[in-house]
């Protein structure tokens, strides 16, 4: 539950929640536009495979833009596309990071606790802790 409130909070820090959702739009849009602007595309599922074929670069090349909207469309859609991929790429780095540090902090919390009642401590325990300390400094 921690990590899904984290990456909420991720989301929402960032804007990147916005981002997609525009993103996603003028995708649809631009479909749209092309589906009825270029002869060879029949069918709006062809324009959204070929505004798939612009977003992630490949160019299959089934399919090319013939007239100047289009392909200044195609142009927009992947630039925007490059954006949103650099976007997204940071907000999973900014996720992991934060799980790796309540993850530290909890490791944390509870070592200092450890350390807090050391007269409480089995010998068992008390040897653990000394190899934890070594561990730490090596």
């Amino acid at each position: 539950m921690k990590r899904i409130r984290i990456l909420r909070d991720v989301l929402r820090q960032t804007g990147a929640s916005k981002i997609w959702t525009c993103f996603l739009v003028q995708f649809l849009i631009t479909a749209g536009i092309i589906w009825l602007r270029e002869p060879e595309i029949h069918s709006y599922g062809d324009a959204l495979w070929y505004c798939y074929a612009v977003v992630t670069t490949i160019g299959f090349g089934d399919v090319v833009a013939q007239c100047l909207l289009s392909r200044i469309l195609s142009v927009l859609l992947s630039v925007s596309a490059v954006i949103v991929i650099a976007i997204i790429t940071g907000v999973i780095v900014n996720y992991y990071m934060q799980v790796s540090e309540l993850h530290r902090k909890g490791t944390l919390a509870a070592f200092i606790d450890k350390l807090e009642h050391l007269s409480e401590l089995s010998p068992e325990e008390l040897q653990e802790l000394s190899e934890k300390v070594r561990d730490f400094r090596s």
